[in-house]
């Protein structure tokens, strides 16, 4: 399923819903990934798959290759990148609860 260009990009897997850790086989090309965003609610490893790429943790880069473990702590900045053609990479996270909208006052009682 990873390799497969039938899959597509994006989260091509995921670990049956309701279903505690979570689990997410995502695909990307190179130069292409998820943006930066904060998890402040989960840690997460980052698993190499297929292919190679980059997580990028508080502005350090980190490799990820096939059989690599990458760990980002909640409230990290985080973001991946392909570094070639079918890169691919599994998530591990404990579920996450409802998505919740915050204020700009509560993120910036939280990062300072």
């Amino acid at each position: 399923m990873a390799a497969t260009s039938a899959a597509g990009e994006g989260t091509v897997w995921s670990l049956r819903a309701g279903s505690d850790p979570n689990a997410n086989l995502v695909r990307f090309g190179a130069g292409r990934g998820v943006g930066e965003h904060v998890d402040d609610e989960t840690d997460v490893v980052f698993v190499g798959v297929a292919g190679s790429g980059f997580v990028e943790a508080d502005g350090r880069e980190h490799a990820l290759g096939v059989g690599e473990l990458v760990f980002v702590p909640r409230g990290a900045r985080r973001s991946t990148r392909g570094a070639s053609e079918g890169f691919a990479y599994l998530t591990v996270h404990r579920r996450r609860g409802p998505i919740r909208i915050r204020t700009r006052v509560e993120r910036e009682s939280t990062y300072g």
